[in-house]
């Protein structure tokens, strides 16, 4: 039997239902997001990048950063994407990336605290200052993308 959420309202006005993934897998996908994520934002990545970070996102998928009146669903978040990697925005070198510092685990959501940082030549990694972001998720996949900074 599936059940119905409905989510707070301000943060995502639509439903979801129960999904079989859960802690786990939820961690495992935002790790996978955020290893695309990496990629995108790396000098010289290319929109098969941008594509194979979408594809592991559920079809409905939205973004929302409410700080930049961002709320995109995924053909309008692929295209600014797009745009970023045409202006060159994109120039991370590999010692750049993000990381899942801790994270909530909820019925079909996580809350996750990450960071930007550097990946040293010690092979230790300097965070910088920590991120909020609130994952939803729908038949395993994430469906929600909402940055609270």
């Amino acid at each position: 039997m599936k059940k119905m959420l409905w989510l707070v309202p301000g943060l995502f006005s639509a439903q979801l239902w129960a999904s079989d993934c859960d802690n786990r897998c939820q961690l495992a996908e935002v790790s996978r997001y955020f290893k695309a994520l990496d990629q995108v934002s790396r000098a010289g990545s290319t929109a098969a990048d941008i594509d194979r970070l979408l594809e592991q996102l559920a079809p409905d998928v939205q973004y929302i950063h409410s700080n930049y009146q961002a709320h995109f669903d995924k053909a309008s978040w692929r295209s600014a994407f797009l745009r970023n990697l045409k202006r060159g925005a994109y120039t991370n070198g590999p010692s750049q990336q993000q990381r899942v510092l801790r994270s909530i685990p909820g019925t079909n959501f996580m809350a996750v605290e990450y960071a930007h940082g550097v990946l040293k030549l010690d092979g230790s990694w300097q965070a910088e200052q920590p991120l909020l972001v609130l994952f939803g998720f729908h038949q395993g996949k994430i469906s929600l993308v909402q940055e609270l900074w």
